[in-house]
């Protein structure tokens, strides 16, 4: 059950993490070998997937014994939870060649998270996130970051070990607050000239060290669009396993609506009153266009926009 009544795309991950589980290899090993546990597969940061009842798509899941074999041994595994009592596996597959012309042939087929996340089932889609995020944070910290040896798994998958200088390290999340600028009865979108033509969106950034969420929040409304900060409201956060971030979702009251872009950050900024926003979302504005559902900015904006005017 979700912990609060709304929820973004890659949220709401329904295994049991087990996480007191993890440094228990004898049972890890029991249950790679078990008959009902399962697992999915990654390759190159794709989930596997296949037709479901409805005609939709749905993660390909696989015998966890299987899962062991295509790993090769506990580099490529990852240990997601349990459903219930059932074990739950990931494997990270890597290079050119298509497991799904190979191996896995005529059990599913690989698909882009980004592209089909809203397709799967919701809960699927954050197991896949977590998934994706866990094996991007392996595939980029192979070696030990205190002496540059290379560094082995542990904990099924949710912890690397230097064998050399003993250094213990963890999957890391970096938090990126994205707000939506808002002054009296109008919000304000900003776009960066690289994004597709016509795209306004809430701003964002990194939080830095030291520094609060409300802060980060400030300072990222200050440097890109020169507004001051009055208040800051929490809305929501999505996990965005590219790589590895964590969006926290807030709306922030602005002291008026000067807004400058930086020119470095935002090429523009627009206003928009609640009534306008409302037709951003549902495309009726030429030649000018929202984030799609899957993102959290999308979220923002169309909860400030179904708010009573």
């Amino acid at each position: 059950m979700p912990l609060t009544a709304f929820q973004n795309t890659f949220a709401g991950n329904p295994l049991n993490r087990a996480s007191e589980r993890r440094t228990d290899t004898a049972w890890l090993a029991q249950q790679l070998a078990a008959s009902d546990s399962l697992g999915i597969a990654i390759w190159n940061g794709k989930p596997f997937v296949e037709k479901s009842s409805d005609g939709g798509i749905q993660l390909a899941y696989l015998p966890a014994r299987m899962v062991e074999d295509l790993a090769g041994g506990s580099e490529q595994l990852l240990f997601l939870g349990l459903w219930k009592d059932t074990a739950v596996f990931a494997v990270d597959l890597e290079g050119a060649a298509d497991p799904a012309d190979g191996p896995l042939q005529g059990l599913g087929r690989f698909e882009d998270l980004r592209a089909m996340a809203l397709r799967l089932p919701a809960t699927e889609a954050a197991m896949a996130a977590t998934a994706k995020q866990m094996f991007e944070w392996r595939r980029r910290h192979r070696h030990c970051s205190a002496c540059g040896e290379p560094s082995q798994v542990a904990e099924g998958g949710w912890k690397r070990i230097c064998p050399s200088c003993k250094a213990e390290h963890f999957p890391r999340t970096d938090p990126v607050v994205i707000m939506l600028a808002v002054h009296e009865d109008r919000c304000m979108l900003g776009r960066q000239e690289i994004w597709p033509k016509g795209m306004f969106s809430a701003l964002a950034g990194f939080l830095e060290p030291g520094e609060s969420i409300e802060e980060a929040c400030a300072r990222e409304l200050n440097e890109e669009a020169g507004l001051k900060t009055l208040s800051v409201a929490y809305h929501s956060t999505q996990p965005w396993p590219y790589p590895s971030s964590l969006m926290i979702g807030l709306i922030a009251q602005v002291e008026d609506d000067q807004a400058t872009p930086d020119q470095t950050e935002l090429s523009e900024v627009r206003w928009f009153t609640r009534a306008e926003a409302r037709d951003l979302i549902a495309g009726k504005v030429p030649d000018t266009f929202a984030p799609g559902a899957m993102a959290i900015a999308h979220q923002l904006l169309k909860s400030w926009a179904e708010e009573a005017d």
